[in-house]
Parts: C-alpha cells; sequence; structure tokens
C-alpha cells in the first residue's frame, strides 16, 4: 500500500510543480489539445455508427426474436463503445507524446533541472527521437491491446462483464499509461522498453497508483487536456527516484543506513 500512495503522491508532485512554472503548464498542454480533437472526431464517428457496426458484425441474430437481437446488439453496442473509449484512454498519451515529443522532452529535462539537474541524455536528430518513440508506443500498444481484447471478450460473461472486468480494465490502462508518461525521462537514462515494462511490472502498486487516478480523469476530455503537462512532470520525478540518474546499472552500493528511497518514495532501480 505504500507504494500505492506513493504513485499517487508523485501524480500531485506534478501538479504542483507545473502550477509553480505556469509558462511550462501552457507550453505543455498545445500537444494534448491538439490530440483531443482528433480523438473526439474519431469517438463521435464511432458514437454515430455504433448500431450499424452492431448489425454487421452479428447477421447471425438477424432470424432472432425479440428481446433477445436487441439484447446482444445492445451489449455488442456497449461493449463497442466502452472499447473504444478505453482504447482512446490507453493510446491517447502515446499519441500525445509522439506529437510533442520536443514539447514533453523540453518539460520533463525542465523539472529535472530544477530538482538538482538532468542526466545527458543521447544526441539523436528529432527524426531517430520520433522513430524511437514511436516504437516503443507501439511495443506497449501491442501488449495493451492483447489484454484489451481479453477483456473485451470478458465483457461478455454475465455478472463478470459489469463488474470485475471493469475494474481489471481500470487497472491495465492505468499501468500502460505509467509506463508511457515515464517514457522519456526513461529514454533520457537509456532505459529501453523491454526493461522499463520489467521495472513497472516489478513495481505494479507504484504504478497503478500514479496510472489509475489518470485514467479516471482522462474519462472527462478536458480535464485529459489540462492535466497532461502535470502528469509528464510527476512522471519524470517519479523515474528521478525510480532510477539512478547517473545510469541504469549503477555498481556502488547504497550508504549504510540508506537503503532506498527518502520515506514515501520507491527504492532505485537496480538490475
Amino acid at each position: 500500500m505504500r507504494d500505492l500512495a506513493a504513485g499517487l503522491g508523485y501524480l500531485g508532485r506534478g501538479q504542483r510543480w507545473v502550477a509553480r512554472h505556469g509558462r511550462w503548464w501552457g507550453f505543455g498542454l498545445l500537444p494534448a489539445l491538439i490530440t483531443l480533437v482528433l480523438y473526439t472526431a474519431v469517438l463521435l464517428v464511432l458514437g454515430f455508427r455504433a448500431d450499424d457496426l452492431a448489425t454487421w458484425a452479428t447477421p447471425f441474430a438477424d432470424g432472432w426474436g425479440s428481446p433477445w437481437r436487441s439484447l446482444l446488439r445492445g451489449l455488442f453496442t456497449a461493449l463497442l463503445l466502452g472499447g473504444g473509449l478505453l482504447l482512446a484512454v490507453v493510446t491517447f498519451t502515446a499519441v500525445t507524446l509522439l506529437v510533442g515529443e520536443p514539447f514533453y522532452e523540453a518539460l520533463s529535462e525542465k523539472v529535472e533541472q530544477s530538482e538538482g539537474g538532468a542526466p545527458q541524455g543521447p544526441e539523436l536528430p528529432l527524426w531517430r527521437e520520433l522513430w524511437n518513440s514511436a516504437r516503443d508506443s507501439l511495443h506497449v500498444l501491442v501488449r495493451a491491446a492483447g489484454l484489451g481484447l481479453l477483456l473485451f471478450l470478458l465483457g461478455f460473461v454475465p455478472l463478470l462483464g459489469q463488474t470485475v472486468v471493469p475494474v481489471l480494465a481500470c487497472c491495465v490502462s492505468g499501468f500502460f499509461l505509467a509506463v508511457e508518461l515515464t517514457a522519456v525521462a526513461m529514454q533520457r537514462r537509456g532505459v529501453p522498453v523491454r526493461e522499463r515494462l520489467a521495472l513497472l511490472r516489478g513495481r505494479k502498486l507504484l504504478a497503478l497508483g500514479f496510472g489509475v487516478p489518470l485514467v479516471l480523469l482522462f474519462l472527462l476530455p478536458l480535464v485529459a487536456v489540462l492535466v497532461m503537462p502535470g502528469a509528464v512532470a510527476g512522471a519524470t520525478l517519479l523515474v528521478r527516484d525510480l532510477v539512478p540518474a547517473e545510469g541504469k546499472r549503477p555498481e556502488d552500493e547504497p550508504e549504510p543506513g540508506r537503503e532506498g528511497g527518502r520515506e514515501g518514495e520507491p527504492e532505485p532501480y537496480r538490475s
């Protein structure tokens, strides 16, 4: 439970950081606003066409009598809209980070400098940074999509699909949001995407404490835009305490009596 509270604490610290640095908050709003407009258009189209898609996907139910045909297609429509919303929540951060790579890289570096200095990241051209971000995001999204499909199918199970599955979906979304948001600071430290996933899987409660509240906030489109800069700042603060600034494979042991981080913070990453 300590990790759960710590994750939530980083989210709050990130929001406080951008509140104290209003110019950087406004700077970080632009990519999220662009992505929000694109996603809103796609979700509106899905909402207007959901009934037609349900009819197209269930031709076997054409001969069913009432109310079974309506119930099946109504359930399919609800799951389709829910799945679309879940996919939007999971991918919103990845797409926003891709659109705003230069913005969030600068924001994350500024957060690190204000906290005592940023590690020297690899000097890469912008196109290479965008390519690396897109490749890593695709790796994460494939995993998220696989779990999302499984949860979508479980949604058809009576009772389970209306109680346990939504909670699991929220947790899955929260975990992958944490993975995506920490990517900027992790890349600066040279931590590859597979190790990022393994690192946060080993600290699931920390990732969930940070990501699940964001999932709930991101369900409100305008709120998603407003909290995105603070989410990037909070993820940077989390990574600073989780991964040693000097690299991802430090050899030095902690000083006696100094194991782990400060109270309420995760222990540094060691591989």
